[in-house]
């Protein structure tokens, strides 16, 4: 009698995992709408990139999608083909997004701590989907969930570090008061991973 293959019940099916991408870089893509609409910024690549793309005026996805190509690597060596898979494509869906996005909606009134706080939330859902289907936006979020599973240090305390450098980097280029604005939406990310991305809440990979 041939062998039956039993489905793993807290695998996450295709169907499952597509619209678990396509929402949270939706959700992501939504945020760097916001932020970019009020001249703000963010930590982690997405942050970096958005500083790059102040400053150079060269393309956001083009930045975020050429500065997360050396990660994919550790992604592979460390977390595995699944997860480098859905990261590469999260990457890939995010870049197109926010190219796209700027074609199909604008903000005619958006303060900037309203953007700031906005972003911060949707970004913090959008990611939080993301590591429910075993996947990130690349960079750091690679390293901060290989460091959470192997060290129990948690993924927001690591973003948090990356971010600090983030910030001080824009701090000599860009206006005081937009990376004031900016640290409120990043602190606003940062404590909805720390408090919501645990383990041990959900298994499904």
């Amino acid at each position: 009698m041939a062998e039956t293959r039993i489905k793993d019940p807290h695998r996450h099916t295709l169907p499952e995992d597509t619209q678990g991408l396509l929402s949270g870089t939706l959700l992501v893509a939504l945020s760097v709408s916001l932020l970019h609409g009020a001249g703000l910024f963010t930590g982690q690549i997405a942050g970096l990139s958005l500083v790059l793309s102040y400053v150079t005026g060269w393309s956001f996805g083009a930045i975020f999608f050429t500065l997360n190509l050396p990660f994919y690597w550790l992604a592979f060596r460390r977390m595995g083909k699944r997860f480098t898979v859905k990261t590469v494509l999260a990457v890939a869906l995010l870049s197109s997004f926010t190219e796209l996005f700027p074609h199909l909606l604008s903000f005619a009134t958006l303060h900037p701590g309203a953007a700031g706080v906005l972003a911060g939330v949707t970004a913090g859902a959008g990611l939080l989907a993301l590591f429910r289907h075993g996947a990130s936006l690349g960079g750091v979020g690679i390293v901060a969930l290989y460091l959470q599973d192997r060290t129990g240090f948690k993924a927001g305390r690591t973003q948090i570090l990356f971010d600090c450098g983030v910030f001080l980097f824009a701090f000599f280029v860009l206006p005081l008061d937009k990376v004031l604005w900016s640290l409120l939406g990043a602190m606003v990310l940062n404590v909805i991973i720390l408090i919501n991305h645990r383990r041990d809440r959900y298994i499904a990979t």
